[in-house]
């Protein structure tokens, strides 16, 4: 949500960048995402950037993803590229099915998270509207196949062009596979549902 990306910029202005999995890309090789991702470190597990000695450093400003969580689903991309949901905490892992919470505690949980996933549809339907319109002023459209083309120069570690949606606009950055924080191989593939 934009105001977390607000609030990671006051807290680390280093720890986002353009999310994973860009949802177009024009003809002209320009890829479209509709936010901003956190950062995970370039470790084995891919930790959070925030995570320090297993503790979160900003516990008190956390994000509303992370106040939240486990407690909705989240899109997965397996190593083949394919999309699925699955749930946020995986069993034994970080969460626990089946827990008893008090009804406050859950009628809390119950409000934020309608909150975020309200917050979160209301965004990409504004990223919609906004490329929609974008791509009609400037005569662009969506190519599978410079997409595909693209994400393969990712691959091989040479920079592309990224539009990010936020806040009502597009930013435009630069990415290169070289970046240390970019180590989850989802990143490159090419969705199937493309």
């Amino acid at each position: 949500m934009d105001r977390d990306v607000e609030e990671v910029k006051k807290i680390d202005p280093a720890a986002f960048e353009p999310a994973p999995d860009p949802e177009f890309c024009d003809q002209n090789g320009t890829f479209y995402v509709s936010g901003y991702a956190l950062r995970m470190k370039n470790d084995i597990p891919g930790s959070c950037w925030f995570l320090e000695n297993g503790r979160c450093r900003i516990y008190d400003q956390r994000f509303s993803v992370c106040r939240i969580y486990p407690h909705m689903l989240r899109r997965n991309c397996d190593m083949s590229g394919q999309v699925t949901w699955r749930q946020f905490a995986r069993l034994n892992k970080h969460g626990q099915y089946h827990q008893n919470l008090p009804d406050d505690e859950c009628l809390a949980l119950a409000r934020e998270i309608k909150e975020y996933e309200n917050a979160f549809l209301t965004h990409q339907i504004s990223f919609l509207e906004t490329i929609h319109d974008f791509f009609n002023v400037h005569k662009f459209w969506h190519d599978q196949k410079i997409y595909d083309y693209q994400m393969q120069r990712v691959l091989l570690g040479k920079p592309v062009n990224v539009m990010v949606y936020r806040a009502g606009e597009l930013e435009e950055h630069r990415i290169t596979k070289e970046d240390p924080s970019r180590h989850d191989p989802c990143q490159y593939r090419v969705p199937n549902h493309r």
